[in-house]
């Protein structure tokens, strides 16, 4: 057993599943989507990008584009969260949490395909 593959499939996973936790619920209810999720969901998913960076094959390469997309659409999820939170006079609307959930979504797709992609190298390996 490879240490170093269980940390790197462990966070793989765990960003995959928490952020599949914030995903879930009514789209455009704000109680139904937790901002502590959210920010676990970046810090686990940045990990996840900074252990992708020492593979050097083109399965490695799509895995880290894979998770830098995820990265982005969570943190421009929470920016629109902060913005709206703390630089309007509106708050929250429907509306505006339909967006974050969306961009979550974007970063749930991205997390599936990395999960999958690590799954068929897994699968794929030789002894």
């Amino acid at each position: 057993m490879n240490l170093e593959k269980v940390f790197f499939a462990f966070f793989i996973v765990l960003a995959l599943t928490l952020n599949f936790g914030f995903f879930i619920g009514d789209i455009a209810n704000p109680v139904h989507h937790s901002e502590y999720e959210l920010f676990a969901a970046i810090v686990v998913s940045l990990i996840a990008t900074v252990l992708k960076f020492g593979d050097r094959t083109h399965l490695g390469a799509v895995l880290l584009a894979t998770s830098l997309v995820a990265d982005l659409q969570l943190i421009t999820a929470a920016i629109v969260w902060t913005i709206v939170e703390h630089g309007t006079q509106t708050g929250m609307t429907p509306h505006i949490m339909a967006i974050i959930v969306s961009l979550s979504g974007g970063a749930l797709l991205a997390n599936i395909t990395s999960v999958v992609l690590f799954v068929a190298e897994t699968l794929a390996f030789r002894r």
